[in-house]
């Protein structure tokens, strides 16, 4: 029992230390980002130890007759869905960070123009883009988008 209790004391400090530590790696990806088409702005969040991320600028659709506020997720599956407003629309969610790999794995990401939902992963590359991957069931099947931090 002695033993036990000196090993409890000696390892769950150092626990403690890596979970800090990955607190700030994490949040890394918080902010706006513009993709490098320079059509789509989103925001990224955290949320119950994941990370979300919604549109908040995109000129996809939008002319003076229609309006970026007045355009709805129309190819939504769900009928009861298709009037809600794409912009302020959370179409990255789940992503949980990966210390191991530094990387934000496990989510999901909408795609607005299909109506449909895809495995996400992202990551930060060297010189400061963040890359946000969608993919169907294995990652190097998918397309990769670029952002810029703004």
């Amino acid at each position: 029992m002695r033993y036990l209790l000196l090993l409890l004391i000696t390892v769950l400090p150092s626990f403690k230390s890596i979970d800090t530590d990955a607190g700030p790696q994490a949040n890394r990806i918080c902010g706006k980002w513009q993709a490098s088409e320079k059509n789509l702005t989103v925001e990224v969040y955290p949320y119950k130890n994941t990370f979300k991320a919604k549109i908040i600028w995109f000129s996809g659709g939008v002319s003076k007759a229609k309006p970026m506020e007045t355009i709805t997720d129309i190819k939504n599956p769900d009928p009861t869905l298709r009037s809600r407003k794409v912009l302020g629309l959370d179409v990255v969610q789940d992503l949980k960070y990966n210390a191991r790999t530094n990387s934000w794995e496990s989510g999901k990401i909408y795609e607005v123009q299909s109506g449909k939902y895809w495995n996400a992963a992202a990551y930060i590359d060297k010189s400061g883009l963040l890359k946000v991957k969608g993919y169907w069931k294995v990652k190097f099947l998918g397309k990769t988008m670029t952002f810029k931090r703004l």
